[in-house]
């Protein structure tokens, strides 16, 4: 219990004697709020310029990961005895003026690029210069033959437009018929991913894509896409990238859609109900074409992973991760109030800060038997492309990984009766999760939200798809005090008014005990299976479970 005191203790001027005497009933943690606090606040400072790859604000942050490790006493774990791990990528800029239009109904209308819509480019080409290109209607763009559902039944795409829309066949329709392995009811599935909806657009040889948005199956609003997409992308290096990406890839506000849709003959809640049958036929959208010319910078960079490690004492080939991303937004469009600097300190400040740590108190431990890696990995802002990297280029065998628990923007909220993964049912660190909470006296609840698809946002994924048992780890909302009726609306206001934008900053109030309880949590989590013979194992139906079965001789 002393340690939990001396950490409340240090928060008596913030928080008040009844918070501190409330710290006094809270599970026993080793994690100190007030080094979490400060972490955060340095790596979300002005100073470090929205932490964006590739820029100035990306040599302080690895800098300061890199030294913060070697302060808490842990070893270099990358290539060669380096703290650091080369990440190319490919870096594009869509630069002004953009010239973006829609015409239908024999009228052109301008759209202004982060407004009506936005757009860009992930191919190595110094202008898009499209003229006219006819829009065609191809529902929820899946082509999944495991369900017998092909949205892009008879349509040449060559030279036209895409217009999609997002998350899955079902999530507006229960009732639509799905198969073992299909969609997944309230789940979003990948096939309801934007990511995959770009790929499968090259893939179907279309010239473009726009998605179209709608707030509640996209799960975030229009600021979140237009921060998100408006400044500087990146993708992996790849031999051939026309084989992952159309030559434009955006987003149109659904507004604009819908009188799109109308000038072309259509109703777009109509259209949108015969997408979620398996009998939908692409629609061309007679008389409507869609223009766009503007330059395009691009380059091949290199961005870096931050990699630390404690090596196991009996068994140190095999490797438990905790991973979290540095990286943020970096400077982009103003806000309303002149803001260019996204910070990013919930996103993810917070996972950095619980990186440094739990390596700090690894490293004041007995060494486990296992090996544990401390994974800060960049661009998963820009498409999970450090971890993607990092789990096709690894540095240890991912046949011998044990699992990656990833941290991604934890509250600041206070201590919190329940602990959260992003997405779940699909590997057994669920319940084992679960049952580390239940031992402190805790919950597990699981993703309430499945349908948007957070299993498929946070680097863990990067893991699972090469079949590395994987989950993200997410503060509850079921706060000590105030309980959901609190804890619900605090996170609301978060996504609507501070995810992805300016205004994710640090704060001298925040009250990071809960931060604190859930990071040790994953600490007795990561050390049961860095002390144990325990694998891992992916549930039956889950997508990943054929990868990882692959290389099971190497776990006898």
């Amino acid at each position: 219990m002393k340690t939990a005191l001396l950490a409340a203790s240090a928060l008596v001027g913030i928080l008040g004697a009844a918070s501190v005497v409330q710290a006094q009933a809270l599970p026993v943690t080793p994690i100190q709020p007030a080094k979490l606090s400060e972490h955060i606040r340095v790596l979300s400072s002005d100073a470090f310029e929205g932490r964006g790859p590739a820029t100035a604000g990306e040599t302080k942050s690895i800098d300061y990961i890199s030294k913060q490790f070697a302060a808490a006493g842990v070893q270099p774990g990358g290539p060669h005895g380096s703290w650091f791990q080369d990440v190319p990528l490919a870096r594009f800029e869509v630069k002004g003026p953009v010239k973006l239009a829609l015409t239908a109904g024999g009228k052109t209308q301008a759209l202004t690029q982060g407004d009506q819509a936005v757009v860009q480019t992930l191919l190595p080409v110094n202008q898009v210069a499209i003229h006219n290109a006819p829009l065609v209607f191809v529902g929820y763009g899946v082509k999944a033959k495991e369900c017998g559902w092909d949205d892009f039944k008879g349509v040449d795409l060559h030279g036209k437009i895409a217009v999609v829309l997002i998350n899955d066949p079902d999530f507006e329709n229960p009732k639509v018929t799905t198969g073992p392995g299909c969609f997944g009811g309230k789940a979003m599935t990948y096939y309801g991913r934007w990511t995959y909806k770009y790929e499968e657009a090259a893939r179907q040889g279309a010239l473009g894509m726009l998605i179209v948005h709608e707030t509640a199956p996209a799960a975030y609003g229009w600021a979140t896409v237009r921060n998100s997409n408006g400044n500087a992308q990146f993708d992996i290096v790849r031999a051939d990238p026309t084989k992952s990406h159309a030559l434009l890839q955006g987003w149109i506000q659904r507004d604009v859609t819908v009188d799109l849709f109308r000038k072309s003959g259509l109703d777009f809640e109509a259209a949108k109900r015969a997408a979620q049958s398996k009998d939908f036929y692409p629609v061309l959208l007679k008389g409507a074409s869609f223009s766009a010319d503007y330059a395009v910078d691009h380059s091949k960079i290199v961005s870096h992973n931050v990699i630390a490690r404690m090596a196991g004492k009996t068994h140190p080939n095999e490797t438990v991760i905790y991973s979290a991303h540095w990286d943020h937004l970096g400077v982009g469009a103003p806000d309303a109030k002149g803001d260019r600097i996204y910070n990013g300190a919930v996103d993810n400040g917070t996972g950095i800060a619980a990186l440094l740590e739990l390596a700090r108190v690894y490293a004041h431990a007995p060494r486990t038997d296992r090996s544990i890696l401390f994974l800060a990995v960049t661009a998963e802002e820009k498409g999970l492309l450090g971890s993607e990297y990092y789990a096709t280029h690894p540095v240890y065998p991912l046949a011998t990984t044990v699992a990656d628990l990833n941290m991604d923007a934890l509250h600041p909220d206070g201590p919190a009766r329940d602990i959260s993964i992003s997405g779940g049912g699909k590997v057994d660190l669920e319940e084992r999760l679960a049952a580390a909470a239940k031992a402190e006296g805790r919950s597990f609840s699981p993703d309430q939200e499945p349908e948007k698809g957070h299993f498929y946002r946070s680097d863990h994924f990067s893991f699972a798809k090469v079949g590395v048992p994987a989950i993200s780890i997410e503060s509850g909302m079921d706060l000590y005090v105030g309980g959901k009726a609190k804890g619900v609306p605090l996170e609301a206001e978060y996504v609507a008014h501070k995810y992805h934008q300016p205004a994710d900053e640090w704060s001298p109030n925040w009250d990071l005990r809960g931060a604190a309880i859930d990071v040790g949590l994953v600490y007795k989590l990561g050390r049961q299976l860095a002390d144990s013979r325990v694998w891992p194992q992916w549930k039956p139906a889950a997508e990943f479970k054929g990868a990882r079965d692959a290389t099971a001789s190497a776990r006898q």
